[in-house]
């Protein structure tokens, strides 16, 4: 059976389709859990008083380190969870809790330590240097991140699938690009919307966060299980 031209069109172009709805997606939640606009008073903070000079310094090499950490881990993090025996929907699951944890954090504006412990802070404040502690790791390239990473790029590694890795990987760095962007004008931003503004920003992330992070733990189960 012949199909019409239509059809033929639809279905030579369903698999691009299906990559760039991927990448939406994936770009959507890992916004959400890298919270570019919670930079904003953090870099203001770990950054008063220095010039601007050392502001962008900080800023272009933790975007730097923290691209180097997400793609050193969507590289070998699968490989990572095969070697030790760990399942991808037992990630999943695992995941999508910590997920939520993060999400509960963001809407009740506590800090439950998915990011950084008290004792991280106080060290934080006494180094010259905060591109690497704590701006790239925890706050970009945190625990929450490189779970992110691994839900999506497990399914998908470079060898097989080199195309949607590229193109989703590319997601992350337009993320870390707002968060650079982000720190870059966080001093007048501050002035503008102030801790009230990015408070309220984060909450309402942390409700979307929140819904994906149980529909992580949904399809885990569900793969485990088999449920249908």
């Amino acid at each position: 059976m012949v199909l019409p031209k239509g059809d033929e069109y639809k279905n030579e172009f369903l698999p691009q389709s299906i990559m760039l709805e991927q990448a939406i997606k994936f770009f959507i939640v890992f916004f959400v859990v890298v919270e570019p606009i919670s930079l904003i008073p953090v870099f203001s903070g770990l950054t008063e008083g220095a010039s601007k000079g050392y502001k962008h310094k900080m800023a272009l090499k933790s975007v730097l380190v923290a691209s180097g950490i997400l793609l050193l881990f969507a590289l070998v993090g699968a490989g990572f969870l095969t070697a030790m025996g760990i399942a991808i929907d037992s990630f999943r699951i695992f995941g999508g809790l910590l997920l939520f944890l993060i999400a509960l954090e963001m809407v009740f504006a506590r800090e439950s330590g998915t990011r950084t412990s008290s004792d991280e802070k106080v060290e934080s404040r006494k180094r010259a240097d905060i591109s690497v502690f704590p701006l790239a790791f925890p706050f970009m390239a945190g625990p929450g991140a490189l779970t992110t990473l691994l839900l999506w790029f497990g399914p998908i590694p470079v060898t097989q699938h080199p195309v949607q890795f590229a193109l989703m990987f590319l997601c992350a760095l337009v993320v870390l690009a707002c968060c650079l962007l982000a720190m870059w004008v966080a001093g007048p931003l501050m002035r503008v919307i102030g801790v009230t503004g990015t408070n309220v920003a984060n909450r309402l992330f942390g409700v979307v966060l929140g819904a994906l992070a149980v529909q992580f733990i949904v399809d885990g189960v569900r793969a485990s299980f088999s449920l249908q």
